[in-house]
C-alpha cells in the first residue's frame, strides 16, 4: 500500500455539499464526474497528497443510495493507492480475505478499483486503487 488515495463520503446532493468543502474548508475543488460502474456522480477535493471524494447516487440501485438509506450520509470508504492491483487481489484471495470485487473495474479518473468486503476489516470498507499509466 502506497498511501491513502482518498476518503469516500456518501452524500445525497453534490450541489448542496460542494460549497462546504470548497468555501468553508477551503479545499481545492478538482471537479465532478460520473462513475457508471457504481451509478454515482463524484466530486473530488485535494488535501495534501490525498483527496476527499463525495459520492452522490445516480439512482436507487446505486450502492451509495442503499448505503444512505441504511446508514445515512457520511464516511463510506477509505481508498488505498496500490501498484499491480490484480496481484494484490490475488494475494488477498489466497489469504482468505473476503472481497466484493474479485477483479478490478474502472473507477473515477480512469483508475482500476476493487473493494474489499467490510467483514475483512471490522466493518471498514476499503477500496484498492491503481492509477492509469497516464497519471
Amino acid at each position: 500500500m502506497k498511501k491513502i488515495a482518498h476518503i469516500g463520503i456518501a452524500v445525497s446532493s453534490l450541489e448542496q455539499t460542494i460549497p462546504f468543502y470548497r468555501d468553508q474548508l477551503g479545499l481545492t475543488f478538482q471537479g465532478t464526474e460520473e462513475v457508471t460502474s457504481e451509478n454515482v456522480r463524484v466530486a473530488f477535493f485535494k488535501i495534501g497528497e490525498s483527496a476527499i471524494e463525495l459520492l452522490e447516487p445516480l439512482n436507487d440501485q446505486s450502492p451509495i443510495a442503499k448505503f444512505i438509506a441504511k446508514k445515512g450520509e457520511g464516511i463510506h470508504h477509505i481508498a488505498l493507492d496500490v501498484d499491480d492491483i490484480e496481484r494484490r487481489l490475488e494475494n488477498l484471495k489466497e489469504n482468505g480475505v473476503p472481497l466484493i470485487n474479485d477483479e478490478p473495474k474502472e473507477g473515477a479518473h480512469q483508475t482500476q478499483v476493487a473493494f474489499l468486503h467490510p467483514k475483512a476489516a471490522n466493518g471498514v470498507l476499503f477500496e484498492l486503487c491503481e492509477k492509469s499509466l497516464e497519471d
